[in-house]
C-alpha cells in the first residue's frame, strides 16, 4: 500500500504538471471504487487547479468551487500523461486538462477513491478526522505522550492510528521504532517522556528520509514519472526477518500484529 511518503512523492511529480491547469473534462469509467465516485465530481470541470496538496495519504485537488481527494487505495497509481494515450485495463478516472495532458488513476483492487468537497465542506469527516501530520510542529513529544497515556494497546498499533498521527505505515512504524529501541509489543501506556522524545524524533527522519529517496519500492507503487522508489535499499528491519541486525547482528525476529507484520531485534529493542 502506498503510504505517506509515497502520496507526497506523487503530489511533488504531478504538482508541477497540473497546477494552473483548466480542467477540460472528467472522464470515469468506473465508479465503483472504495466510495462511489460522486456526480457532483463534475462541478469541477471547467476550472482551474490552485494547488495540489496532501492530507495523510489523501492527495487534494484544489478548485475555485472545492477540492477533488483521490486516495490511492491499496494499489493505486495515478500519473500525467498525453489525453491520447490509450486505455488500459483498470484505468478508472480521467481528469483531462486543456493542455492535452490528463491524470489518469489505475486501481487493480478498486480501494482508492475520487471524491469531491464542494467549498471544502467535508461532510462525511474524512479529513477532520485525522490526527496531526507527523512532518509538522503539531505533531511532538509531549503530544504524543499525553495521546498514549492509559492506552493498553501495543506501541506500534498505537502510532500506526490516524486519529493519533496521520502516515505512520507499517513499514515506517517498523524503522522508527527499532530506530527508538522500542519493542512493537511495548504497551502504549507504558512510553516514557523521553521514549516519545526518541521515537517522535524518529519518525519524522524516518518519513523525511524515504520523501527524499522517493518512496519505498513496493510491487505496486511507481512514483508520478513510472521510475520506482529507492528508500527500500535503506530499510533496517521490514522485510529482514530472520537476518542479521544491522546494528548488533542478533537474528531478527518476526510476529503478527493486526493482521502486519512486525520485526524488530530482540537485543536492541527491548
Amino acid at each position: 500500500m502506498p503510504e505517506l511518503p509515497e502520496v507526497e512523492v506523487c503530489r511533488l511529480g504531478i504538482s508541477p504538471h497540473i497546477t494552473n491547469q483548466a480542467i477540460a473534462n472528467i472522464d470515469v469509467r468506473q465508479r465503483q471504487l472504495r466510495w462511489p465516485v460522486p456526480e457532483q465530481l463534475e462541478d469541477a470541470v471547467g476550472e482551474r487547479i490552485r494547488s495540489v496538496e496532501r492530507r495523510s495519504k489523501y492527495l487534494i485537488l484544489k478548485v475555485t468551487s472545492g477540492s477533488i481527494l483521490i486516495h490511492l487505495g491499496m494499489s493505486g497509481t495515478i500519473r500525467v500523461i498525453d489525453k491520447n494515450v490509450p486505455v488500459e485495463k483498470h484505468d478508472h478516472v480521467d481528469i483531462v486538462f486543456d493542455n492535452g495532458k490528463m491524470l489518469r488513476l489505475n486501481d487493480p483492487r478498486r480501494f482508492g477513491a475520487v471524491l469531491w468537497l464542494a467549498n471544502d465542506v467535508d461532510e462525511q469527516g474524512i479529513l477532520t478526522k485525522l490526527g496531526p501530520e507527523p512532518l509538522t510542529d503539531a505533531f511532538h513529544a509531549d503530544y504524543l505522550f499525553e495521546k498514549s497515556r492509559k492506552k493498553t494497546v501495543p506501541v506500534k498499533t498505537f502510532i500506526m492510528n490516524n486519529p493519533v498521527v496521520v502516515g505512520v505505515g507499517n513499514i515506517y512504524a517498523n524503522e522508527a521504532l527499532f530506530l527508538s529501541g522500542i519493542r512493537p509489543t511495548k504497551k502504549a501506556g507504558t512510553l516514557t517522556k523521553k521514549q516519545c522524545v526518541v521515537l517522535t524524533d524518529n519518525i519524522k527522519v524516518v518519513l523525511a528520509a524515504a520523501i527524499k529517496q522517493g518512496g519505498t519500492t513496493l510491487k505496486d507503487f511507481t512514483q508520478a514519472d513510472g521510475r520506482p522508489g529507492y528508500f527500500a535499499q535503506s530499510l533496517n528491519v521490514y522485510g529482514r526477518a530472520g537476518k542479521a541486525c544491522v546494528t548488533c547482528g542478533e537474528t531478527l525476529k518476526e510476529i503478527r500484529q493486526s493482521n502486519r507484520s512486525s520485526v524488530f531485534c530482540p537485543s536492541c529493542q527491548k
